[in-house]
């Protein structure tokens, strides 16, 4: 069985993994840590890039490059765009775009260079996978098209462009960087988010406690899909 790359985009991220791990060996390479291990048979290699695409390309690279990942799994959180999206809720993304990507001034639409694409398709085993998963877990998971770009978008109105552009459902910082990164190594790719922030937001919601909490649930999730992918 090939190896598989766990990613995050922050330690707290990480974190619930390797203490599920409980053994792992750190291997600092290109300015990052990357954690090895083995799990029911099948080498793992865990890290979390830095947040950004620029960090999410390099650790995504080098996941599969230098450690030989075959398949690579993201766990995150992201900001809904989609009203029907609440705190806490799980999206995995069928398809990401880059929000951020800009060449209109040419004739293109946003997100696409010429020999790139607007879209990039996440893993569709990987998908039917996780509805396995949710089921056993007795959660749900919402499918949706998910944007990335090199901004924590806060304004509202650009928000709601996002949106309307891409049809996007949710936002994140990291997730179609590490799609390009994939799709042209040929390497499926899955990846999941849990609502960080959205419309019905309450006023004494803390982000902190929320990635903590999120993270140990993102965690188990990952971990039984990672069980999936063996047993597929």
């Amino acid at each position: 069985m090939s190896k598989i790359a766990i990613m995050g985009a922050m330690p707290e991220e990480v974190a619930p993994i390797l203490e599920k791990l409980g053994q792992y060996k750190t291997t600092e390479y290109a300015g990052n840590k990357y954690y090895e291990a083995t799990y029911n048979g099948v080498e793992l290699v865990i890290a979390y890039s830095k947040i950004g695409k620029v960090f999410s390309t390099l650790t995504a690279t080098t996941m599969i490059e230098h450690f030989g990942a075959k398949k690579l799994l993201f766990s995150g959180v992201a900001g809904a765009i989609s009203s029907s999206l609440k705190v806490g809720d799980l999206i995995v993304a069928t398809k990401l775009s880059q929000h951020d990507l800009d060449i209109t001034a040419f004739g293109h639409p946003y997100g696409f260079v010429p020999e790139g694409a607007v879209y990039v398709e996440a893993d569709k085993g990987m998908i039917k996978l996780s509805k396995e998963v949710a089921s056993d877990m007795g959660k749900s998971v919402v499918e949706g098209i998910i944007a990335t770009g090199d901004q924590f978008v806060a304004n509202e109105d650009r928000k709601n462009w996002i949106g309307k552009e891409f049809s996007a459902d949710a936002l994140e910082m990291e997730g179609a960087s590490v799609a390009v990164v994939c799709d042209a190594l040929s390497v499926p790719f899955f990846i999941l988010r849990a609502i960080s922030d959205a419309a019905d937001m309450d006023a004494s919601f803390s982000f902190d406690e929320f990635l903590e909490t999120s993270a140990v649930e993102s965690a188990e999730f990952v971990m039984k899909m990672v069980d999936k992918v063996i047993a597929d």
